[in-house]
């Protein structure tokens, strides 16, 4: 029996589903036995007490519910384990010692209840190295999704410090930008880089003929869409409401909410114009129907510290929903142009778009081409390939 401890940097109940989900679930799949331990907590718990105290409500419950009853089975083969631990102050002696002592009895615990042994560590971030000193692991990886140094309220000092030492560990990284791997493979040699994927099946059936849900139909076409977190670190809201008030003939949806604790001036001003519908959250489920009644997908990204190093999930599932995609010039634009247009100003947006109009939605072949391998299954099965015993090698195959 395969076995792997997967640790997180987002709870398994998000409403957005990251890597982390879709990773546990591919390996669930395969037939590993996963335990998905949550986000330890990055960012400062001054921030999350004035702002996110009802997260940290929700989390201290979860924790102590783990604490005397132990992790929870939620699908066949993932159990999640929430940790008792206090947030973002990981190099504090005292607090460090406390979060590594409880986290360490929790996994021990599970390691012997469900004896998992000899485990796959699978991390996205570092601070879980003490936590598994006791563990004889098959493979350390680390697979490095985001530049977490560069999130606000996270001490990028303490992370980079503890990011060194995971690097000089592990077995092997999977880095999915070519910034984020040129970083990594500074400190070991067998970094690659794997580019994010998407969900080809479940974002396919936007390719079916199906129902349009009753308030996407009544708002008129053309319609634009984002989906996602609207962070105002992430997202480029003034861009957005310049592009919108250009052509107020086109409707602009956004299908998500605010990140927990932020209230956005230019967001409350971008959803004052009448062809800007923001639509709140729409379960993972009901995405596709969404997107069924959608012309086009937007990427609009500010470009910053984080966002340069950020490949989104969302290009990939938009091409397989059969939608063409304008985005701003990230980096994974260099490398990617497959039913891709590129804006960097709201007129160059405006262009882009009507492009993308015109050309129109794509068919399950021309879908097909351009995902090709670039799923959570293919993925997986190439991550799963390169660390298994013998055949790790020092190579670097990006940077």
């Amino acid at each position: 029996m395969k076995h792997c401890i997967l640790f997180a940097t987002a709870d398994w109940d998000e409403p957005y589903w990251t890597n982390k989900q879709h990773t546990a679930s591919e390996l669930a799949r395969q037939g590993w036995r996963v335990l998905y331990v949550e986000s330890v907590g990055l960012r400062s718990p001054g921030m999350a007490s004035r702002r996110n105290w009802k997260r940290l409500w929700r989390r201290l419950k979860a924790g102590l519910h783990t604490l005397i009853f132990g992790a929870r089975q939620r699908r066949k083969n993932i159990w999640v384990l929430s940790p008792l631990a206090i947030p973002a102050q990981h190099h504090r002696p005292f607090v460090g010692w406390l979060n590594r002592t409880l986290l360490q009895g929790m996994l021990r615990r599970f390691i012997e209840t469900q004896q998992f042994a000899k485990p796959l560590i699978w991390t996205y971030h570092p601070y879980m190295l003490d936590a598994i000193a006791a563990i004889e692991p098959r493979t350390l990886l680390y697979h490095c999704v985001d530049d977490l140094a560069a999130v606000p309220g996270v001490d990028a000092e303490a992370f980079r410090q503890a990011e060194q030492k995971l690097l000089e560990k592990a077995d092997a990284v999977f880095a999915t930008s070519k910034p984020l791997a040129e970083h990594c493979a500074h400190l070991n040699p067998n970094t690659h880089f794997l580019p994010n994927v998407a969900d080809a099946d479940h974002f396919g059936r936007a390719l079916e003929p199906g129902p349009i849900p009753d308030d996407l139909a009544a708002i008129p076409e053309p319609r634009l869409v984002y989906h996602g977190v609207l962070s105002d670190f992430k997202v480029d809201f003034a861009l957005l409401r310049k592009a919108a008030q250009l052509r107020p003939d086109w409707h602009w949806i956004l299908i998500g909410e605010e990140r927990e604790g932020q209230k956005s001036g230019l967001l409350a001003q971008l959803a004052e114009l009448p062809n800007v519908h923001l639509m709140g959250h729409r379960s993972y489920e009901t995405l596709p129907d969404y997107l069924r009644g959608i012309q086009v997908g937007i990427l609009p990204s500010l470009i910053n510290d984080y966002t340069r190093s950020m490949f989104p999930m969302k290009y990939f599932e938009y091409l397989a929903a059969g939608l063409p995609v304008v985005s701003t010039p990230l980096e994974f634009t260099q490398t990617h142009r497959a039913g891709l247009e590129i804006a960097q100003t709201a007129e160059e947006m405006i262009n882009a778009v009507e492009r993308q109009i015109q050309r129109g939605r794509f068919f399950a072949k021309e879908v097909s081409n351009m995902i090709a391998d670039n799923t959570w299954r293919t993925r997986t099965e190439k991550m799963l390939e390169t660390i298994m015993p013998g055949n790790i090698k020092p190579h670097i195959e990006t940077v």
